[in-house]
């Protein structure tokens, strides 16, 4: 058995069925994400894990204990929430300490540990603060710290970045992978933004309406969506009818669904000279808007649109109602049904 087995897990709150039969696997000392739009049943999931929720029918293994009924406190798991729940009117070294003082860890073995987990998320320096006087990202690294002080068998994340600015963001991202790995703890992380678990992920669970889409590594995930959902919360792939690509491309296609991810496709000013595998469609182009180093064009078709990604080139300028020429090989092209 897997180090944590969710078998068959269902969950109403009154008629609202929030989670259908979950069935999943997580190996002990992965970093997991399960990943969603808001209202799907991931951070039901994992209050369900943690004990903070009951499941109304199936079973909950940890490290091969039936956990499903076991009281919270019991269950070897630590979770860290989007708002930091510290304590106000204790330092950073009081906020990190207090788990182990409700363990009654022996003080000398509580300064010891709390020392060395202060270091490690880069707070030394403010060990006698209060968290008042810190930023959003140092508060963030103090409950990282609490919930990481303890050992658990299990890291529980529940959105723990999504009120912090973007760059202290990918910076934090990196940092807690880099913990979890250093570690080896087991990890549990709930997020809405796809980018966020593309970086940070041994494995993604993607929900949709509390059920799990598709399983995979990102790189499978991206690659590879196994469904219509998959492909438009993945990737921003370009989502095309069959018909309406037929029609444009005529290939001939039986699937129902054809997607195509912006950055594999290119964008000329004339049709390209080699064409030996490739699918070249022309169209107008709509929109230019930039995005970073990249530059995503919008390009009508027709009977659909094409978001085209490219690095910025001079030589590629584009302007509204200018015609193009967009050119995807036909390998990349996913056929989905």
């Amino acid at each position: 058995m897997a180090y944590i087995h969710f078998e068959k897990v269902n969950k109403f709150f009154g008629t609202n069925h929030v989670l259908k039969d979950i069935s999943l696997d997580i190996e002990q000392g992965q970093l997991v994400s399960f990943l969603g739009p808001s209202g799907c049943g991931k951070s039901t999931l994992l209050r369900c894990l943690s004990g903070l929720e009951s499941v109304t029918s199936g079973q909950i293994f940890l490290d091969g204990r039936d956990v499903t009924d076991v009281d919270p406190r019991r269950r070897g798991c630590s979770m860290v929430f989007q708002q930091y729940s510290l304590f106000p009117n204790l330092t950073v070294r009081q906020n990190v300490a207090f788990g182990l003082k409700m363990q009654k860890v022996p003080k000398h073995e509580i300064d010891a540990k709390v020392t060395e987990m202060l270091q490690m998320v880069g707070l030394s320096e403010k060990t006698n603060q209060y968290p008042r006087a810190l930023s959003g990202g140092q508060q963030q690294r103090v409950a990282l710290a609490r919930a990481l002080v303890v050992r658990p068998k299990v890291l529980l994340l529940d959105e723990p970045l999504s009120a912090i600015d973007a760059l202290l963001r990918k910076n934090l991202q990196i940092e807690i992978r880099k913990l979890q790995k250093d570690l080896g703890i087991t990890t549990l992380f709930v997020t809405h933004d796809q980018d966020e678990a593309m970086v940070m992920s041994d494995n993604i669970f993607l929900f949709n309406t509390g059920s799990i889409e598709q399983t995979g590594s990102p790189i499978e995930m991206y690659t590879k969506p196994a469904s219509r959902y998959a492909a438009s919360f993945i990737g921003h792939y370009n989502i095309i009818e069959r018909d309406s690509f037929n029609a444009k491309t005529r290939l001939g296609l039986t699937c129902q669904t054809i997607a195509i991810r912006p950055e594999i496709m290119d964008i000329t000013a004339e049709p390209p000279k080699d064409t030996d595998g490739l699918i070249v469609m022309k169209g107008k182009v709509n929109t230019s808007i930039p995005h970073g180093n990249i530059i995503r064009f919008t390009v009508d078709m027709g009977d659909f649109n094409l978001d085209v990604d490219i690095l910025f080139d001079a030589t590629k300028t584009f302007a509204t109602g200018d015609t193009v020429y967009v050119s995807v090989r036909e390998m990349d092209i996913l056929r989905i049904d």
